[in-house]
């Protein structure tokens, strides 16, 4: 069997235009099927890595149609524009990892459809002024369509569900909100972290890090407003529409440095003190390399950090999503007496690696196809 899916997978992605979370899921597919090709709305080869350059990637109309650089502001025409992706074989297997609504492109009947789900799409479901906000929505005839077709495409989505054969969910956190939205059960496979990219023996400067793009669930102004009001350093590596904002906000104990390559991602990881996470995330992969780099992570309570931070062994959790709360959450930290042992927080992020991904994929796939799963 495992032999006959290798030569016989279809691969789906929401869209291809750099290298974050899910494309680095896709990639991880990618090196298990190595004759599967990707079907996506649009793509930037470019951008992506190696692994996923070499790929022939299929793509909707939307990609002659300017979607390489406005392909959210097409979300209107997702549901006549994804079904044109005409995916599958007879008994062959489709893998989607999907963040958007692209499980809705047309399956083969009698294909097997699994999918990964990094989340049902906020801007669909719980999202939706952030989706405008980041996304140009200034106002007038625009961001009326959009929100007139919110409902159509929702629903779109929701179909798109039902014919699902089965899904993996990317955390618990997830898991409960396929249940919620689409009303279906699922597995749970948790994203896969290039763990061994990170060395957690170099020694804790004095300072505190967040990585993250600027936008506005992510928390970050927060965090800056926290900072003003203690005695200690802040570096921020990301870019955002947030970003005037923040550097507005910004005292002289704070440093904005932009997008930087993963090197100095790498660098500044391994060096912190501690690493900022006051957002609520999905999963949340920033917070695992983290710990991989032998930083302790202080994030908030909710969402994926609850399954990968352990509370007062592997950093700190906090409550109050508050200015003061986070900067009681630092005072806490900092007041503990927990030796945070690099190695040991590295130990405890190699339960997120990429080699235990692959395996717990394959396990999934052999498990449910070998029992003749029928389709929704």
């Amino acid at each position: 069997m495992q032999s006959y899916f290798k030569q016989n997978v279809f691969l789906i992605h929401h869209w291809l235009l750099g290298m974050r979370g899910g494309e680095k899921v896709l990639e991880q597919l990618a090196l298990m099927f190595p004759g599967a090709p990707i079907h996506t709305l649009v793509a930037h080869p470019p951008s992506l890595s190696p692994v996923l350059q070499k790929r022939h990637i299929h793509t909707t109309p939307l990609q002659s149609l300017g979607g390489r650089r406005f392909h959210r502001q097409f979300m209107p025409f997702f549901p006549r524009l994804i079904p044109t992706l005409r995916v599958g074989s007879p008994g062959g297997l489709v893998i989607s990892s999907d963040a958007s609504v692209i499980k809705g492109a047309s399956v083969h009947p009698r294909a097997f459809h699994l999918c990964y789900c990094h989340s049902p799409p906020r801007y669909l479901w719980d999202r939706q002024a952030d989706y405008e906000n980041q996304s140009g929505l200034l106002g007038g005839i625009t961001r009326l369509v959009f929100r007139h077709s919110v409902p159509h495409v929702r629903e779109f989505d929701r179909q798109a569900a039902q014919r699902v054969n089965l899904f993996i969910a990317n955390s618990r956190f997830v898991q409960e909100r396929i249940k919620n939205y689409y009303s279906r059960d699922s597995v749970i496979i948790h994203p896969p972290v290039d763990v061994g990219a990170f060395d957690p023996t170099r020694p804790r400067e004095d300072f505190f890090l967040i990585v993250s793009e600027l936008v506005p669930y992510k928390k970050v102004a927060m965090a800056v407003e926290a900072f003003r009001g203690l005695p200690h350093r802040l570096v921020i590596i990301g870019d955002g529409p947030e970003r005037k904002a923040i550097e507005r906000l910004a005292g002289p104990n704070i440093r904005l440095l932009g997008r930087q390559p993963f090197r100095v991602l790498k660098d500044h990881m391994e060096r912190c003190r501690a690493f900022l996470y006051p957002q609520v995330e999905d999963f949340g992969i920033t917070a695992v390399e983290a710990q991989a780099a032998g930083a302790p992570v202080i994030a908030l309570g909710v969402g994926g950090a609850t399954e990968t931070v352990l509370h007062r062994q592997t950093g700190l959790l906090f409550t109050d999503q508050t200015e003061a709360g986070l900067i009681q959450a630092v005072q806490e930290f900092l007041g503990s007496g927990v030796d945070y042992c690099g190695t040991d927080l590295h130990r405890h992020a190699e339960r997120f690696s990429q080699a235990r991904f692959r395996t717990a994929f394959q396990s999934v796939i052999n498990k449910y196809l070998s029992s003749d799963l029928p389709h929704k």
